[in-house]
């Protein structure tokens, strides 16, 4: 018998003997499978605090412990997602910021609000990408446009380029589709990006509104405050790092 072999043996007897099991599969799936329906009410319903129950042990120390429980968690979210229709390299960059947080994480507090924070990011996109599937292809290419230049300036030429429609044919047929114009749909794709990195990352304001192409500092913060009711830097003093900004704009 391998030193492997005889260290899971000996794992299985004390698990036995104390009665120690993980969670039933079956209620692992079903809330896995809520998230990647981005059936909100639902994961509220099913998820549990991280570590929580019947869950096996891989480290002795308990904040190790929970990163590693907290690392599979996120990981099978990631596939769940994906699976559901996720683009991979936004679930994977979303998989990564998480981690990278959790692996900071000074207290198993602050990994419980991480914890809690990535599920419902996930299930909130899963949530959107469900309600793209009803659109047509040319509007679901102008949004998967929109989103991977909100760092430049996008137009309605771009956007007709792209689809190989007209820009009067595109424009109209993206209204009638989402009930809000081009340009209405990328501000507000901004100020929901500037909202992510305001409450996940060390850039400053300024940095964040030119990274994300508004005109100048000051049409930044008349944007964002007229979508969110806050300034950029009163919007961070209140949810920098913190689960409240998730449970708030659910």
């Amino acid at each position: 018998m391998s030193k492997i072999e005889h260290e899971l043996s000996i794992n299985q007897f004390i698990n036995r003997e104390y009665s120690i099991s993980h969670a039933p599969i079956e209620k692992e799936f079903e809330f896995y499978d809520y998230v990647k329906m981005g059936d909100i009410e639902n994961v509220r319903r099913t998820m549990t605090p991280l570590g929580s129950g019947n869950v096996g042990k891989l480290s002795d120390d308990p904040l190790r412990n929970l990163k590693y429980h907290f690392i599979v968690t996120i990981a099978l979210i990631t596939r769940f997602c994906i699976e559901g229709g996720m683009e991979p390299e936004r679930a994977y960059t979303l998989s990564d910021l998480f981690i990278q947080r959790a692996d900071k994480a000074k207290s198993e507090h602050e990994l419980h609000e991480i914890h809690r924070d990535a599920i419902f990011e996930f299930t909130k996109k899963m949530n959107r990408e469900l309600k793209k599937k009803i659109c047509s292809k040319p509007v679901i290419m102008a949004m998967d446009y929109i989103y991977d230049n909100l760092h430049t300036k996008i137009t309605a030429e771009d956007l007709a380029r792209h689809t190989g429609l007209s820009v009067s044919y595109i424009s109209r047929l993206f209204h009638s589709t989402t009930g809000v114009t081009v340009s209405e749909y990328i501000m507000a794709k901004r100020v929901e990006a500037a909202e992510n990195m305001l409450r996940y990352t060390d850039y400053t304001a300024v940095e964040i509104g030119n990274f994300l192409a508004f005109s100048s500092h000051s049409h930044f913060i008349s944007v964002f405050k007229k979508y969110t009711g806050l300034t950029p830097s009163r919007y961070r003093e209140r949810y920098f790092r913190s689960s409240e900004a998730i449970g708030t704009h659910l």
